[in-house]
């Protein structure tokens, strides 16, 4: 018997409902994580949501808004008072804080931004001068830091300060004296440091970082190869401006993982359900127009062997088997691509034995699933179609072979496209995925006829 999985937001909900007192209430929730609160909140009512916004202190309220989208947190704080929306805004992560105020009004930011406190607008100030795609822009202020020439009891007295407002203390930064990154110390070996211990055999000076303007396209990958729970971010004088915690990372992977995706079906950028049709039709219709073309090429080639599918009829019955599998290995190969390409450091060595690699996985896939093509095109054709076991097995004979050979080429194509984009300096993901599926089906085409052709035809005389 399967154990029974705790339904946390139906709970949530019951308890915001009941007739229990402010304080007990605030009490009870107090114990469930605050993404099932922001889940729950979902389930009420406006009335209920404000009743809920009244009782909550802002602290609490700050963390619940952590886990709603913007949207709704912007929904959110306008049921509410002014003055409270603005205190929640100041206990915030930066980073959200400022997604969050490029979404309202200009006049509606100003008013947030006057009512906030000082100290949670010169945080703003910091991460405001970056661009969207730099990784300063994901940054949060949300950590600790203090000299390196402390004592272990210095610096514990330091975290103790500033963990009151600061709760990101898994790891601590250190600084020199005119504020350039120095180092950091895990707060485990802090804790567990004798007195008289020198606190620079705690740091480790050979801790990752990345600078504030960096594109975030070109760090992501060092971000996830460290691991860290937390990366500070330096200005370009190499003082510690900030710091990348490990949700923001999984974030931005998230992120990117739908931009390449999208990039993928021929769109510049993922699309939202509440985009205006007019802005979506321009994302699709420049390769929708390409790949009209290149599908007009795609079925002149098939009329060109008009005279082969005059006298063998049964092939058409297998072109869309021979067309689905080249373009199934061209995407695959694709994604493989892309995702070495990511190596900026990739050589030309790689990058042929790259595309050996996919050759041959094609190869072999092609002559597993050929031989399997043989054998059941083969059976169908003598039992369904009533042909002779001659004629039904060098047809399949000739699907299985095509489906090798344009599987082979179609692994090379889903390589060298992407490789050929990225050495002209295109964005791979952007321009190889619709071309390749073209391709590929201009590829399967005219293999499959050209060897019907030449091995029916030509060869054996089956026309």
């Amino acid at each position: 018997m399967e154990p029974k999985v705790q339904d946390f937001k139906s709970e949530i909900v019951a308890i915001i409902r009941s007739d229990i007192s402010p304080g007990v209430l605030r009490s009870k929730l107090d114990d469930y994580h605050e993404n099932d609160l922001a889940e729950a909140l979902l389930d009420l009512s406006s009335v209920e949501q404000k009743k809920l916004f009244r009782i909550l202190g802002q602290d609490m309220l700050s963390d619940i808004f952590e886990h709603t989208d913007e949207e709704e947190t912007l929904k959110y704080l306008d049921e509410m008072d002014v003055k409270k929306a603005a205190g929640i805004l100041s206990k915030m992560e930066t980073d959200t804080v400022v997604e969050i105020l490029k979404s309202v009004s200009r006049e509606k930011r100003q008013l947030f931004v006057g009512l906030m406190d000082e100290e949670a607008r010169n945080d703003i100030s910091i991460i405001s001068v970056f661009d969207e795609d730099e990784i300063g822009s994901r940054m949060t202020t949300n950590y600790i830091s203090f000299r390196e020439t402390l004592t272990i009891k210095e610096a514990m007295s330091a975290l103790i300060e500033q963990a009151e407002k600061n709760d990101n203390i898994t790891t601590l930064f250190t600084v020199a004296e005119d504020g350039t990154f120095y180092g950091a110390i895990d707060l485990k070996d802090l804790i567990i440091a004798r007195r008289d211990t020198p606190l620079e055999n705690l740091i480790s000076t050979s801790y990752p970082y990345v600078y504030g303007h960096t594109s975030i396209d070109d760090c992501i990958e060092k971000l996830k190869d460290y691991s860290e729970d937390s990366i500070p971010v330096l200005s370009d004088e190499n003082r510690l401006l900030g710091i990348i915690t490990s949700q923001s990372i999984v974030e931005l992977v998230d992120s990117e993982m739908g931009e390449d995706y999208a990039k993928l079906a021929g769109l510049s950028a993922e699309e939202d359900l509440n985009e205006p049709l007019r802005e979506s039709m321009k994302k699709r219709l420049p390769w929708l127009s390409i790949l009209l073309v290149l599908g007009m090429l795609v079925s002149s080639v098939v009329g060109a062997f008009e005279a082969v599918v005059s006298q063998l009829t049964i092939i058409m019955a297998f072109q869309s088997l021979i067309l689905d599998m080249a373009g199934n290995v061209g995407t695959q190969s694709l994604a493989v691509t892309i995702r070495v390409l990511m190596d900026e450091n990739l050589t030309g060595r790689q990058k042929f034995s790259l595309v050996w690699k996919e050759m041959k996985v094609g190869l072999c896939n092609g002559l597993l699933l050929g031989s399997i093509s043989v054998v059941v095109v083969g059976l169908y054709i003598r039992f369904f179609k009533g042909a002779t076991f001659g004629f039904a097995f060098a047809v399949s004979g000739c699907v299985g072979f095509s489906l090798m050979v344009a599987m082979l080429i179609s692994g090379m194509v889903g390589t060298c496209i992407p490789l050929f984009f990225n050495r002209i300096h295109v964005d791979p993901a952007v321009a190889s995925g619709p071309l390749i599926t073209t391709i590929n089906d201009l590829v399967a085409v005219v293999t499959y006829y050209s060897l019907s052709w030449l091995l029916l035809i030509q060869i054996m005389h089956l026309g």
